[in-house]
């Protein structure tokens, strides 16, 4: 055999072992997890622990978009979930310390009415990572270091929803529109500042009424409220109060005038539903669960959601809505773009 081909038989051997070699390295990477992408199954198993507020799961709106990231964590995450039901404001420090003492790596607090419970219990435990909806961190009595805030931008989900409220009122002769919230808190007032704002814009003729229940439970007591807005002539119903607002809706639909529901998208109580003004808690409550997961969890900071992210806007038109859609799509790029940046988030 020739010499050179010799050579060139060699160095046809050596290339396909280095080749295999190479190959084998790879298959050891993805194994170990490294920058192979093995996926979620690569990820730590956490546990977390959701404490709802006195609204329930039932709520079919804030509580229950909680738990529904939550859920989606256990699902798409491998997390092991637990949730706490809050029957009572008397349950927040101690639903908060049994999941904080079961070694959850998050307990997240659903609502602004638990920040009190929320900054004495992350006091206690200080090595727990927690997480409070609609509530600063830095507002947080002794600012804990180990907890996030979950904030919205409910003001603008709420001029949206008035805006289009407005754009209704004007083509129907309505001369009124309405809200209905629960109690007098931030997140509620957001919503409703929005809101008259945005159906002043979009009809600055148009009259605003509002009322608080005081309550996010009773749906008598909503109910209540509407049915005088609509006497004194609202064409359109904004309820504003987690279960309580659903009984505000059920009197649009007694008497034949439009609703809008909140938090979650509420078309599927039926065609009266002019739209909702949506605040993703769903998707919050997972993200920050996810965060704590990979190691990018910071306490003593705020995440916001906002029409520009994603996390606030509205959801399904309804058969009275559809006509404003590119309107509304108009308004909505406006306000992620910064071009109306005015809206206020205090009722006056």
């Amino acid at each position: 055999m020739p010499k050179s081909f010799r050579f060139f038989l060699l160095a046809i051997i050596a290339a396909l072992a280095f080749g295999l070699a190479a190959c084998g390295d790879d298959d050891d990477d993805d194994g170990g997890g490294g920058g192979g992408g093995g996926g979620e199954a690569d990820k730590p198993a956490i546990k977390a622990g959701l404490v709802t507020d006195i609204g329930g799961l039932n709520d079919r709106s804030f509580n229950f978009l909680a738990n529904k990231g939550l859920e989606d964590a256990e699902s798409d995450l491998g997390v092991t979930g637990r949730v706490f039901i809050s029957k009572s404001n008397g349950d927040y420090v101690p639903n908060l310390q049994t999941s904080a003492q079961g070694q959850n790596d998050l307990t997240v607090s659903v609502g602004f009415l638990m920040g009190e419970a929320t900054a004495t219990v992350a006091g206690k435990f200080p090595k727990n990572n927690f997480a409070i909806v609609d509530f600063s961190a830095a507002a947080l009595k002794g600012k804990p270091q180990n907890a996030e805030g979950l904030l919205f931008k409910e003001q603008e989900a709420g001029y949206l929803a008035g805006y289009l409220a407005g754009l209704w009122a004007k083509d129907n002769n309505a001369t009124t529109v309405s809200t209905v919230g629960g109690q007098k808190i931030p997140p509620v007032d957001h919503y409703i500042a929005g809101f008259q704002k945005g159906a002043t814009d979009a009809n600055p003729k148009i009259k605003t009424l509002n009322g608080y229940s005081q309550d996010f439970v009773d749906q008598a007591k909503c109910k209540e409220i509407a049915l005088d807005q609509i006497a004194q002539g609202s064409k359109v119903v904004f309820q504003v109060a987690g279960q309580c607002g659903l009984g505000a809706l059920d009197a649009a639909k007694e008497k034949g005038v439009q609703g809008i529901g909140v938090d979650a998208d509420q078309a599927y109580l039926g065609d009266h539903i002019l739209t909702s003004a949506l605040k993703k808690v769903d998707v919050a409550v997972f993200d920050a669960i996810k965060r704590v997961q990979d190691g990018s969890f910071k306490g003593g900071t705020d995440v916001i959601a906002t029409v520009e992210n994603g996390g606030v806007g509205l959801g399904k038109l309804g058969p009275a809505g559809t006509k404003y859609a590119d309107q509304i799509k108009e308004v909505q790029d406006k306000v992620a773009a910064g071009e109306i940046a005015d809206i206020p988030d205090t009722v006056k």
